[in-house]
């Protein structure tokens, strides 16, 4: 009779005993899911987010407002309008300082463009419209311009870095720089630019 009283005693006790202990069991459970819920939230963050990538600068379409060339006597003098594309692909702003695009013939110098300095907003492409003259007067002898000339084009490079900074939440900033080169097909004949490529 006693131990039948005894387990009517101690039965309520256990079960308290074991909802409690299924209780802490699930509590864990959820711990557990969230802490690694949060590691995966903050290496995607770190992978994604925080991941600085070099922004990258080219040269928009090529308007050529006048352009005169002579093959006789090797020359060319032109003047275009294009647009410099700042391209920030990063999840906060890139601030750069100013930075000239030198434009050149066979690897000479023939004009430059200044660029002021400016902000690419995050994931935003800034765009600086600009006029271009370039000039062979500053150019040696050279007899390979007279046959480009005489076969109807005149091929320009350029090439620009501009540096600065990319600043993710206001906290982190990381200087980076970005180049360009650009290579550039003119039409004598029709005053037109006949390809573009930047890299």
């Amino acid at each position: 009779m006693s131990e039948k009283a005894h387990d009517v005693e101690t039965h309520p006790f256990h079960a308290d005993e074991e909802r409690k202990r299924q209780k802490r069991i699930k509590m864990y459970k959820y711990i557990g899911i969230f802490i690694v819920f949060q590691i995966v939230v903050i290496t995607v963050f770190a992978l994604t987010v925080m991941k600085v990538k070099t922004p990258k600068v080219r040269l928009g379409n090529i308007y050529v407002q006048s352009l005169t060339a002579n093959a006789a006597a090797p020359s060319f003098d032109m003047n275009f309008a294009t647009q410099v594309r700042v391209r920030n692909t990063n999840w906060g702003p890139y601030k750069f300082e100013a930075g000239t695009i030198t434009f050149m013939y066979a690897g000479l110098p023939v004009g430059q463009v200044y660029i002021p300095e400016g902000k690419a907003g995050m994931r935003s492409t800034k765009k600086i419209d600009v006029m271009v003259s370039v000039s062979s007067a500053s150019l040696p002898a050279n007899t390979m311009l007279g046959t480009e000339l005489s076969s109807g084009v005149l091929v320009l490079s350029s090439t620009a870095t501009l540096t600065g900074k990319v600043e993710l939440m206001m906290i982190m900033k990381k200087r980076k720089s970005a180049d360009m080169a650009c290579s550039m097909v003119f039409s004598v004949a029709t005053n037109t630019v006949q390809n573009l490529e930047c890299e």
